[in-house]
């Protein structure tokens, strides 16, 4: 497939369909359930949908085609910048994909990583909580319609950098719509950047600023500082670059001065969710994401010969 990649005479308005480890240039011809056909110039190529991790489609007004999990994928993640585009047109295709996540003691935010409706929150949103809901907002005929989802699952913790990941098993309940993962290493200081949440309860509120830098130790973990405006109730939330990328996950600001607000990469949270099956929750120790062991019994000493 590499080797198609500098042949033939593709023009200044074609797709990019990329791959696992390779990118494909030309006009998209038609989209197929399990496939997508492509010109590439001088051939025809018919791409199957479990090799592609993205889509950037051309022209002024194209839409970017975010990538999609496929078989054996438990999130998406772009492999490759994506151009930026105008806030207002990304919340809309977002909105859909970010939670209010709330339980008695509180409430937050989060989003969803997959279809099947496992989502992303901070720790301390739902620590020391079990009886958890997410609202969720559906785009039915034109309008956002709420819909409360009480039966959620904990399915991982890690306390030590503050994520949890659930999951909606309420019966009936639909397809979620859900978000792309970015790389946080490669934005640059003083990148847009925007945040959707529920600042002290306000559902699907908007807003912006830029990175103010990658590295912020705080704790002994590092952290993206953005001038984005974080508040309670955004903890747990996305926040996105210009290209609709999932960044980094909000999770504290610093309460006596204003655009002081932090992230946890989204390198973190791969990593998280990659390893989920080590953060596994268990409801005999549900506070803390290790499982201690019991301590050997101490060997008695042989009695010593005289």
């Amino acid at each position: 497939m590499a080797a198609l990649l500098g042949s033939g005479a593709i023009g200044a308005s074609a797709d990019t369909v990329q791959l696992r480890d390779a990118a494909v240039t030309g006009k998209i011809l038609a989209e197929k359930s399990d496939s997508l056909v492509v010109d590439v110039g001088f051939t025809v190529l018919q791409i199957p949908r479990s090799a592609i991790t993205g889509i950037s489609r051309s022209g002024p007004a194209a839409a970017v085609t975010t990538a999609a999990p496929v078989a054996g994928q438990f999130y998406a993640a772009s492999s490759k910048a994506s151009p930026a585009r105008e806030v207002s047109s990304l919340v809309k295709q977002l909105g859909e994909a970010v939670v209010q996540v709330k339980n008695p003691g509180g409430l937050g935010s989060g989003f969803f990583l997959n279809e099947d409706g496992y989502l992303i929150t901070n720790f301390h949103v739902i620590e020391g909580e079990t009886e958890i809901s997410v609202e969720v907002y559906h785009q039915k005929n034109g309008q956002l319609d709420r819909e409360t989802y009480k039966q959620v699952k904990i399915i991982a913790i890690n306390k030590f950098h503050d994520l949890a990941l659930l999951h909606i098993e309420d019966k009936g309940a639909p397809k979620f719509k859900a978000v792309t993962l970015g790389n946080s290493d490669s934005l640059n200081v003083g990148e847009g950047v925007f945040a959707i949440g529920s600042p002290l309860g306000l559902e699907r509120t908007v807003t912006q600023g830029i990175i103010s830098t990658k590295t912020r130790q705080l704790e002994g973990n590092l952290y993206l500082q953005t001038s984005t405006q974080i508040n309670p109730g955004n903890s747990g939330g996305p926040l996105f670059n210009l290209a609709g990328e999932v960044v980094g996950v909000t999770n504290m600001k610093i309460s006596f001065g204003e655009g002081l607000g932090f992230a946890i990469p989204v390198e973190l949270v791969k990593s998280f969710l990659d390893h989920r099956d080590a953060f596994a929750y268990s409801t005999d120790n549900p506070n803390t994401p290790f499982r201690y062991l019991e301590p050997p019994s101490r060997t008695k000493s042989a009695p010593v010969e005289k």
